[in-house]
């Protein structure tokens, strides 16, 4: 029996030596050996973007949008890739329209003082604007006028890129990004070509389920269409919270957004601006 009890002493002893062994030696260099060949495990690396974005991000919520403004493309530009990117262009895109549509104060902006005879439209073409930007911007009821008023009119030259395979149509003013618009449909055909350039064809907007224009005083709560001249693509209104009754069904083809985003969409581009469409 004291050799058994020998030979049960030295496999406590030696077996513990070699398990002491495994843990101090040879499994970290096992773990070093597989994190060189990539298979070890991984550290995740630190959101160094996150405090610039919150930064910017309550810059906004305290109603500085200059600030948020310039605190948002200084972030997208230093952090192309990073995980709020995203989440930067979808609120920069919520400040450039504050500022565009309303009477906040901004240095793309210029005073215009209505004169005798004046009428929207006239304005608009004189100061490479559009009547609904500038009913917007000065929250105009309609489209009527009065001498002295004072307008403040932008001058933005938008142009739009639509990409089909992300839903994403992205709005530039000056080559600059401006803001994004998110799909929430789409009907187009099967095949499109590699790039498609073409441009707006017609605003289109719709009241109890006919054609109205824009002189008219149900415009401003109408169910807007943007017609591409390409075929077969038209933006569309789609039911949302503030417009859950639509005046029109939808078209057999085209890109559906929502109504709010359509009708914001709608008062930015005009006839001349061009759109490139890619797959």
């Amino acid at each position: 029996m004291k050799w058994l009890f020998a030979l049960l002493l030295a496999t406590v002893v030696f077996g513990g030596a070699a398990l002491v062994g495994y843990k101090v030696f040879l499994r970290p260099e096992i773990a070093v050996r597989d994190e060189l060949k990539g298979g070890g495990p991984t550290r995740e690396s630190p959101d160094l973007g996150l405090p610039e974005f919150e930064a910017a991000a309550k810059l906004k919520t305290d109603g500085k949008l200059a600030e948020a403004r310039a605190a948002l493309t200084a972030f997208i530009q230093k952090y192309p890739s990073g995980a709020h990117v995203g989440e930067a262009q979808d609120l920069l895109g919520d400040v450039n329209t504050s500022i565009l549509l309303s009477n906040y104060p901004s240095p793309e902006k210029e005073e215009y003082t209505v004169r005798s005879g004046d009428v929207l439209a006239r304005i608009a073409a004189r100061m490479k604007s559009t009547p609904e930007l500038i009913m917007r911007t000065n929250n105009l009821s309609g489209t009527m006028l009065r001498i002295g008023d004072r307008l403040l009119i932008s001058h933005p030259v938008f142009t739009a890129l639509i990409q089909r395979d992300k839903g994403l149509i992205y709005l530039l003013d000056h080559d600059l990004f401006f803001k994004r618009y998110h799909f929430l449909h789409q009907k187009l055909p099967v095949r499109p070509p590699p790039k498609i350039v073409t441009r707006v064809a017609e605003i289109l907007a719709w009241k109890n389920g006919k054609r109205i224009g824009m002189g008219s005083r149900d415009f401003l709560n109408s169910t807007r269409w943007i017609r591409l001249a390409a075929p077969g693509y038209v933006l569309y209104s789609e039911p949302d919270d503030s417009h859950p009754v639509l005046d029109v069904p939808p078209p057999n083809e085209g890109i559906g957004l929502s109504a709010t985003d359509v009708e914001e969409l709608s008062s930015l581009v005009n006839t001349k601006t061009a759109v490139t469409i890619t797959p």
